[in-house]
């Protein structure tokens, strides 16, 4: 009856549940990539002996766990 081909129709269904997913991939990269650049640029500083807030390291650990854990859990269940 359809006309449509069933390999098209299975990725528009699975497109149609999970609308944005590669968008959204690519923002946890986005994110993870900064988190961590952030992180390490903090290091360095207290490494060179300057003082920063601990709610400020605090912050940055958490957004390094955070977003690459939403990019594991945004993964492909197949």
């Amino acid at each position: 009856m359809s006309k449509i081909d069933p390999e098209l129709k299975k990725k528009l269904l699975k497109e149609s549940q999970a609308p944005f997913k590669g968008l959204r991939r690519i923002l946890w990269i986005a994110f993870s990539g900064s988190a961590f650049l952030g992180l390490l640029i903090m290091l360095s500083k207290i490494a060179e002996g300057i003082e920063l807030q601990q709610n400020n390291l605090l912050i940055q650990l958490g957004a390094c766990i955070l977003f690459p854990t939403l990019l594991i859990l945004d993964r492909n269940k197949e």
